[in-house]
């Protein structure tokens, strides 16, 4: 059982933008709001690298069920990385996708720093022990900072696969 199989070029965003945001003198949005927005900008384009798997149902569906288990508490656990995950009916077999901003994006994170690399997890509900696994297979790996550093300095989707190969091993 390795990540590396469920991922493909096309599922991975090698530079993933922060959403345009007026500067904060001309911003009408309070700092949450504005977090929330910019959260919003983020899981939706990781819901449209999940639409390329094949196994998204119900994209709208499954943009609300990621959304609101955000709201439940941040995915944003630290380090760099955000790991946004949902068991939802809105995905027919498990699916994995991967974004990386090189300048880093506010995901409300719990050491109050930048996320640069945004892990997706979504499965149907009734594959918990095979969602599990992979959940469990992936914070393994980000445990080491080397791995994280040869995610960051990949040269594109390739490379960051091979990074992730190369982890699992």
């Amino acid at each position: 059982m390795r990540l590396s199989q469920l991922l493909d070029e096309k599922l991975i965003e090698a530079d993933l933008k922060p959403p345009y945001i007026e500067e904060p003198e001309d911003n009408p949005y309070s700092p949450e709001k504005l977090l929330w927005i910019i959260k919003k900008n983020v899981l939706h384009r990781l819901v449209e690298l999940l639409e390329k798997t094949g196994n998204v149902r119900n994209s709208k569906r499954l943009f609300i069920d990621i959304y609101n288990r955000e709201k439940r508490a941040t995915t944003g656990i630290g380090n760099g990385i955000a790991f946004p995950h949902v068991r939802t009916i809105a995905v027919r077999d498990i699916s994995f996708c991967f974004a990386r901003s090189l300048k880093g994006i506010d995901f409300g994170a719990i050491d109050g720093e930048p996320c640069h690399l945004f892990f997706t997890l979504v499965a149907p509900p009734y594959e918990e022990k095979v969602y599990l696994k992979y959940y469990r297979k992936l914070a393994s790996i980000l445990r080491y900072d080397t791995v994280v550093q040869g995610i960051m300095e990949a040269e594109g989707p390739g490379e960051i696969i091979r990074e992730i190969k190369r982890a699992e091993s």
